[in-house]
């Protein structure tokens, strides 16, 4: 294979159009417009090469053509033969090389292509790794004295969602094929999987031992395929490892091994023949349907990791370097015999760079593209609220009564047994009971939101089901700065739950992962927020240097005893702890005390309308407790006849450090100084001047030896200031955590390893979250114990914290939603049933966003006639030029979104993914929700009229301004019609409503008008929805 086509087949493989049968994500979108991309490859690329380096040849050809005239003239001037000139034999040398040289030119500017943008490129991704000179690396350093570099420090982590690790798809029968990852058995220290590949191979048969949640041992059997039936439908599994395999091993290969393994399981053969269905392809006409999903799903869990942050910036930089340190070689410099081959060094130099920077510029627009994709603010598919009854008007009961579905939500649930009767009293008797707008028709769903004034003050808990990357940015415009306890338990990155990660690559996968979320966390936080993060050993040394990064420093790490007997681990210790790192935004913010337990409150058996305490001797035991430690402390007290305890009246002396110039007592009066038992002097335990202001607070002992000791009344104060190490038996996850799982569900197997609620509760009280009024927010919110948490805390004190919790996947619909749902109910539970009927009022909120790869599978690239009819009358030049920066942000513009959508915003519509094999349906995006979440607005109310084609929203934006957002259907309420709505939307009032009135569609409203009644100008901010709407969903985000 010649160089060129070497060159050829890695950029092919760079811009991803070397997998035709690929068709998902951003594969499907770069093979619409593969014919031209190879074109480029194949055709102009080469002939741009030719062309530059034709180019400075023919000039310096030219050059030394004149150079030759002119000595074969200076020869013949002389008298002799031109020939015999050593110049003149010296310049046709150098007109032939030139020549000749050409194609060793082109092949070296193919080779340094190759090896250039082949040593970043690796599976989908480039890979920022600065290069100095070969193998050695250069780490960009500021002058700090302390830095924390990783490989991807410059790239978004992008694999952060579950459907890459189980994958599922139907059979036209209904049943279910699912491709299921096991924890596979890595190296402890990944670091010794860099000279071998990771590569999904499907399983051998085999049996594992396992530990229980008690620690005891039992072997769990594992076979490559397994059919599994439930109630609902009959499920083929297919099991893989993510292993370490020999180097150079090709996924390709291991997926045809899989294959013919598959096929030939007699459970296969016997009952799933309908995966060996064709699905052809030109390149493989024999493909089945089963290769179809098994090359998709390997695919999307192999490559595409991690999308730049600046490729062409990093890409150009290093490209400097490439041609400093490995093309433009010195030495060859100083030992040129002739300048002339400086000359041509440069000629090609100068072709690569030029060529090279082609490229990029062609990598950039596909890097940026994908960036602005995955930055861009998420439409919000779904909007739903689920409300108790008591905050549900009673003549709507009728509308709630009549609704069989909620009926047997409530009985799914565990709120009711399914035998109770459905009658409007036994609403008016459970007001406990939670509505799900999402249960009812639009209309109905309308008037019971229209029914709740001031809605998001009500609301208790948002509940979004969603990366949680893309959730932080969309609600960022509205929580920046209020948040006041950040909680979250990302992944530990350990073996049995390790995030997907690039061959190499695991930690830096996974900081890159994390350093996102924690940037995006901190500017959530309020001024005086503290945030939360849990971990293990395994990147606790990653995590403490990252927050420190992000933070300035760290506040404190509490280890948490959570399984007191010990994980068993093979070889090595039994774990019993992890870890929770609070880092705050401001330096002088405080760690909140905790509540004393019921054994330190015990201690305070004397009670007073000032509440519990005992009481303490006033004189200082132990340690320092002498006058010559703190001499200031020892003063004397004058005590009556009746024992009432004054201060003596005395005066301190600096030079001699005591107290002098004693009143002397009258008769029946006592002086008590803090004497020690041995006649020694000692001293108090409190200040003179704090005592003064708790004289009621003493007593006065007489004791056998007729001398008296005070005491004083000791309270507990606010708290106890929380320990380093929290060891206490509540803290244990099995007992407190895996064991209410099971309470609540009646199985404890829906979620592994589930925090302790008391371990969360107390992080939450010492982050901020004692204060009654507090927002929490977790983004990775797992089985929602944080939401249970709050909901606790709010139980216990009567307070009205709100919480945000982010979570997506299966987990959010099958146990985090559910769990808040079920804990805002009752408090107790036993096997999935309701115990106590001591519901909170609530509102919690549901807000479900689109996916990155839902943006990337509605995507469409168009070339409008009009821009077709231009291309095809521009010359090559002008056409590599729109293709290498213009193609992908142009062809694409109509299907993001496009101010024609906004013509009938009820009705937009797009395909969102159902399950993990990403089989889509086509669903109505709430563009009214969304643009709420856009511009940060905080609504008061909602009314909604879709028959007559207007939704009303009144809010308050982060400004302070109050707001009028008015959504129509432009059919129903066209331009000419629209001014009649005016008055009906209050935007002509006689006193001045709002500061911002928001308005879709084109309108003739008037931006002042007089008022008839008072004859006073008044105007109008009005805004239009559409370029606000696109502007705020595509402008970098101000959180990241």
């Amino acid at each position: 294979m010649s160089k060129y086509n070497e060159l050829v087949k890695k950029l092919k493989e760079i811009f991803q159009i070397d997998r035709p049968e690929l068709d998902f994500g951003i594969y499907r979108i770069l093979n619409a417009k593969a014919d031209e991309i190879n074109n480029y490859l194949e055709n102009t690329l080469k002939q741009k090469i030719s062309d530059a380096l034709a180019t400075a040849g023919n000039a310096n050809k030219e050059e030394l053509e004149k150079q030759l005239n002119s000595a074969i003239k200076a020869a013949e001037d002389a008298g002799f033969n031109p020939e015999d000139s050593p110049k003149v034999k010296d310049l046709r040398q150098q007109i032939i090389a030139t020549s000749q040289g050409a194609n060793e030119h082109e092949n070296a500017v193919f080779t340094h292509l190759l090896s250039f943008f082949s040593r970043y490129y690796d599976s989908g991704d480039f890979v920022s790794k600065r290069r100095y000179k070969g193998d050695t690396y250069a780490i960009p350093y500021a002058g700090e004295e302390v830095m924390l570099h990783w490989a991807n420090k410059d790239q978004y982590y992008i694999k952060s969602g579950e459907n890459f690790a189980n994958y599922s798809f139907k059979l036209d029968d209904g049943r279910k094929v699912s491709f299921k990852l096991l924890a596979a058995d890595t190296a402890k220290d990944n670091r010794k999987d860099n000279d071998a590949d990771r590569r999904f191979v499907l399983i051998e048969p085999h049996t594992r031992t396992k530990f229980d949640e008690e620690g005891n041992e039992f072997d769990e059997e594992y076979q490559p395929v397994t059919a599994v039936k439930s109630d609902e439908t009959e499920e083929l599994v297919i099991h893989f490892e993510y292993k370490t395999v020999q180097k150079g091993t090709k996924q390709d290969a291991l997926v045809t091994d899989a294959l013919k393994v598959v096929l030939s399981h007699e459970l296969v053969q016997s009952s799933w023949a309908d995966i060996t269905k064709r699905e052809p392809t030109e390149k493989n006409p024999n493909r089945t349907l089963l290769e179809k999903h098994l090359t998709t799903y390997t695919q999307r869990n192999t490559a595409d990791y991690f999308i730049h942050k600046d490729l062409g910036g990093f890409l150009s930089n290093e490209l400097d370097f490439y041609i400093k340190n490995e093309v433009m070689n010195l030495d060859n410099v100083q030992n040129a015999e002739v300048f002339a081959d400086i000359e041509k060094q440069l000629r090609m130099i100068q072709c690569l760079r030029s060529i090279s920077q082609d490229i990029i510029t062609f990598l950039s627009q596909l890097e940026n593209f994908q960036k602005k994709l995955w930055t861009k603010k998420k439409f919000i598919v779904e909007t739903n609220y689920n409300i108790s009854l008591d905050r549900v008007p009673v003549e709507l009961y009728p509308i709630i009564a009549d609704n069989q579905q909620q009926w047997s939500q409530w009985v799914d649930l565990g709120f009711i047994e399914s035998n109770k009767v459905k009658s409007i009293e036994f609403l008016h008797q459970n007001k406990g009971l939670l509505v799900d707008t999402k249960l009812y028709d639009l209309e109905q769903k309308n008037i019971i939101l229209a029914s709740i004034e001031n809605i998001d003050d009500k609301v208790g808990g948002v509940l979004v089901s969603s990366d949680n990357y893309q959730a932080l940015t969309l609600l960022g415009r509205k929580y920046k700065d209020k948040v006041n306890t950040v909680y979250i338990d990302p992944p530990y990155n350990t073996d049995a739950g390790p995030i997907l990660y690039k061959n190499g690559f695991r930690d830096s996968s996974w900081i890159s992962l994390m350093e996102s979320r924690l940037e995006l966390g901190k500017k959530m936080l309020s001024k005086k927020g503290i945030l939360c993060c849990t971990i293990d050993d395994y990147e606790l040394y990653n995590l403490a240097k990252l927050m420190e990064e992000v933070f300035e420093e760290i506040a404190g790490t509490v280890a948490i005893r959570i399984k007191p007997s010990g994980r068993p681990i093979p070889n090595g210790f039994a774990l019993a702890h992890e870890y929770a790192l609070f880092a705050r935004k401001d330096e002088n913010t405080p760690i909140e005390r905790l509540d004393r337990t019921a054994e330190q409150l015990a201690r305070y058996r004397d009670s007073d309308d000032n509440g519990p305490y005992f009481w303490e001797m006033l004189r200082k035991a132990g340690g320092g407790a002498s006058q010559k430690d703190r001499p200031t402390m020892c003063y004397p007290f004058l005590l009556s006849e009746n024992e009432s305890i004054s201060l003596a009246k005395c005066s301190y002396n600096t030079q001699t450090e005591l107290y002098e110039n004693v009143a002397i007592p009258q008769e029946g009066e006592t002086l008590v100084w803090p004497e020690r038992d041995d006649n020694s002097m000692g001293r108090w335990y409190l200040s003179r001047d704090r005592v003064a202001n708790m004289l009621s607070e003493l007593k006065a002992v007489k004791q056998d030896n007729g001398k008296y000791f005070i005491y004083y009344r000791r309270r507990p104060n606010e708290g106890v200031q929380p320990l380093s190490f929290w060891a206490d038996a509540k803290y244990s996850a099995t007992e407190h955590g895996t064991a209410l799982i099971k309470k609540l569900f009646g199985n404890s197997s829906v979620f592994s390893y589930p925090k302790s609620i008391h371990a969360v509760e107390d992080c939450l009280k010492v982050g901020g979250a004692k204060e009654k009024d507090s927002i929490v927010l977790d983004y990775f919110a797992g089985s929602g114990t944080t939401g249970h948490a709050v909901i606790n805390l709010n139980r216990s004190d009567k307070g009205s914290r709100k919480f945000i919790l982010v979570e997506q996947g299966e987990y959010f619909n099958k146990v985090t939603k559910p769990r808040i749902l079920k804990n805002s109910y009752s408090s107790q539970w036993i096997n999935g049933k309701a115990q106590d009927k001591d519901s909170i009022s609530i509102i919690l909120k549901t807000v479900v966003l689109e996916s990155y790869e839902d943006t990337l599978n509605n995507l469409e690239l168009k070339k409008h006639q009009q821009t077709s009819d231009l291309f095809e009358m521009m010359n090559e030049e002008t056409k590599s030029d729109y293709l290498l920066n213009y193609m992908l942000e142009t062809e694409s513009k109509g299907s993001l979104l496009s101010t024609d959508d906004f013509k009938k915003p009820f009705d937009y519509k797009m395909k969102i993914a159902v399950d993990s094999a990403g089989a889509s349906e086509e669903q109505n995006v709430d563009l009214v929700e969304t643009f709420n979440y856009l511009i940060g607005l905080h609504v008061n109310t909602i009314e909604s009229n879709l028959e007559k084609g207007y939704v009303r929203i009144e809010g308050t934006l982060p400004s302070g301004e109050r707001a009028l957002v008015l959504w129509r259907d432009c059919e129903k309420i066209q331009y000419d019609d629209f001014t009649k709505f005016a008055n009906r939307f209050d935007l002509f009032a006689k006193q001045k409503t709002f500061d911002v009135i928001y308005v879709n569609g084109d309108h003739n409203l008037p931006t002042a008008f007089t008022n008839d009644e008072d004859d006073v100008t008044r105007t109008l901010k009005l805004r239009q929805i559409e370029p606000e709407f696109l502007e705020q969903m595509f402008a970098p985000d101000e959180l990241a």
